[in-house]
């Protein structure tokens, strides 16, 4: 992924794109990678996203259908209510505070530095013939999932 010698302007839009195209297939775990180090580039941001996924986890994601209903502060909250007090919360987190900034700025840095890569890099024999083998992460969830095509 860090030979320099393999990278070389593409000579049109098209083959940029095709070159594109190979290479995600080939450099995904990697470029999963990138844009996660450009997204953990700001701890304060991170832990402020896990707590929220926390809290959706928590309250609602894996509560289980016949739990009691939530109770808080002397008083009982429907479902309704409390899934429009996460939304709430993930709105005023995400748009109102510096963290969806950052998010979406980490996530528009990781981007480009994967676009960039991935239009320059020119394949060697990286390729394999079996699309199945390219990519081992695919591979992986087929297997998990029963085998069938992800």
């Amino acid at each position: 992924m860090a030979d320099r010698s393999a990278l070389s302007r593409p000579e049109s839009l098209s083959e940029a794109t095709a070159l594109l195209r190979k290479n995600l297939a080939y450099f995904l775990v990697n470029y999963a990678a990138v844009v996660a180090l450009t997204l953990a580039a700001h701890p304060g941001s991170l832990a402020a996203l896990l707590a929220l996924l926390a809290t959706w986890c928590l309250l609602y994601a894996l509560r289980p259908a016949d739990a009691p209903t939530l109770a808080a502060f002397g008083r009982t909250f429907s479902d309704r209510e409390v899934l429009g007090g996460l939304v709430a919360a993930s709105a005023f987190v995400v748009f109102l505070t510096s963290v969806g900034s950052l998010i979406f700025s980490a996530l528009a840095l990781g981007a480009a530095v994967v676009c960039a890569h991935g239009a320059c890099r020119v394949p060697e024999d990286l390729f394999l013939d079996e699309p199945d083998q390219a990519n081992p992460l695919l591979s992986f969830a087929a297997a998990v999932t029963g085998g069938g095509r992800v």
